[in-house]
Formats: C-alpha cells, structure tokens, sequence
C-alpha cells in the first residue's frame, strides 16, 4: 500500500523519527484502500490525513475536540476531496455504530481520564472485523529523549506536564507499560493481534527540541520560508531536499541516529512507542 519512495516523500520533513514510525505502523495495519472508510479520532492537526489522502481515495473522517486545533486543520484541508472534519469528544462521537473500517487512534490514549470508555466508544462506531491502530508514549522511555523526566524519574519525584520541559509526559494522564495497553484494549472487547515497540536511539532532548522549540517557532511565522517548508511536517511537497538549508541538514543527522532502530524492539529495550493492533470480532 505504501512503497518505500512513498513514505520517504510523504516523511521527508520529518525530525520525529518515533513520528515516522508511527506512520509506517498505521499505514501497514490500516492497509487504507479505496474502498474503506478511515477515521482519524484525535486528528489534530491532520497529518495522517493528508498523508493517507496523497495516496488512498478512501473515505476520510477527523474526529478533534480542540476548537483552535480543528479551525487550523479545516484551514489546511480545504483543498482535499473527501475528508469530513468533526468537533467532538472522543467519548460521545457523532458517528452511527459500525461506521467505519478502520480507527486510528495515535497519541491520543494518554490523553483520556477515561482511556477504556474512549476505546468503548471507538468498538461502536467500528464495524466488526474493523481494526484500530494504538500508538502509545512508552512508559519505558529511552533517557535521552527526555533526560529530565527521566531523571525525576530515579529520584521518585512527580514529572514536568506542562511547558518547554515537559517531554514526553506534556499534557499526558499517563504512560503505557505493555501488558497496560494490551489490558484496557482487551477490557473494551477487542482483540488485539499484533503489538510493538520502536525508537530506541534518538538524539538527546530531540523531543524538546521539536515540539517545545521548533513547533513554537513554525507556527508564530518566524521561520524564513525556505526553512518554514522544510520545517513544517505537512508541506512535504513544498521542500527542495538541499541540504544547504540548515533544517535539512539538521534532519539528515536525526535520520542518521535513527539507522540502527527496528520497527518492534525486544521487551527488555526502552523505547519511546508502544503501537497495537486490535480487531473488533465479526
């Protein structure tokens, strides 16, 4: 479904390499056909969206709570066929029970007080035989993706939610081990089929870096243009590649550090995801 030029072009913009990832993941379990009809619940900004769009003629759907959020992501997809964009809970969705084909539900978990009701209310509105793809933070993080955490972590003290330090706990309930994934998923009814872990090595303070520095200055327009199109994760068809833009350059060396890691790490090694794959019965 997704060739390997494909999701390098779709994911050349890319400093999250636990992002791409992630995309890689949803696409291969999705498997997102003409046919089907996707829901991404917990769209943001819409990024799967548009990348499922640059390839697939499926039918879209982008469940967002956040109204700021969901205005600048109409914005954005105006211009795509076929994507209907709704503001809603996660917990009461607007949508007829076994609607959909498929449901990505990508960092969204962490976010819900109530992470089993959210995944009830995800098994209505999927058809049986449907499968959700689960991305989680992994609460056996590697230490340098977010070394501050992780360090408040060793002295038994309560982690950084909110602001530049944040990390991986910002604006999260909670982190996932594995058997808690799999145990909320199972407990709302699915089964699940297939679990992973990925993004061993990382560069240090990457996550701050990108999401407490450089999102920031993307998004107040402060960016000349060249490094704003190189910068920006949805204008992937808009950056040259040269590597005389420094944004470039700097997402070659985060590409690099990025070699050595698998698609599903042993239990034993930290990671900054855990995914799963769970299927509502027929």
């Amino acid at each position: 479904m997704l060739d390997e030029a494909t999701f390098l072009r779709l994911t050349r913009n890319e400093a999250d390499m636990a992002f791409k990832k992630r995309v890689r993941t949803i696409f291969e379990w999705l498997q997102p056909t003409a046919e089907k009809t996707i829901l991404d619940c917990g769209c943001g900004r819409g990024f799967y969206l548009k990348m499922i769009r640059a390839v697939s003629a499926c039918r879209l759907y982008g469940l967002e709570l956040d109204p700021e959020i969901i205005a600048k992501t109409r914005r954005n997809l105006a211009q795509l066929p076929n994507i209907t964009l709704v503001r809603a809970s996660v917990y009461e969705q607007p949508f007829e029970d076994a609607q959909f084909d498929g449901v990505i539900l990508s960092e969204v978990l962490e976010h819900l007080e109530d992470d089993r009701r959210g995944l009830r209310e995800i098994y209505r509105v999927l058809k049986p035989n449907g499968v959700v793809a689960i991305t989680v933070p992994n609460a056996n993080y590697p230490f340098w993706w977010d070394p501050i955490n992780k360090t408040l972590e060793k002295l038994g003290l309560p982690p950084i939610k909110q602001g530049l330090l944040a990390g991986i706990w910002a604006n999260h309930v909670r982190l996932y081990t594995k058997a808690q994934l799999r145990q909320v998923v199972e407990q709302a009814g699915f089964s699940v089929e297939e679990e992973r872990a990925f993004t061993h090595y990382c560069f240090p303070f990457i996550h701050n870096l990108v999401y407490g520095i450089g999102k920031p200055l993307l998004e107040s327009g402060a960016l000349p243009k060249r490094m704003a199109q190189a910068a920006d994760r949805a204008a992937f068809d808009q950056n040259d590649g040269s590597l005389l833009n420094p944004i470039n350059l700097g997402l070659a060396i985060l590409n690099w550090f990025d070699r050595p890691n698998r698609m599903n790490e042993p239990d034993d090694v930290s990671t900054v995801n855990l995914a799963l794959k769970a299927r509502k019965p027929a």
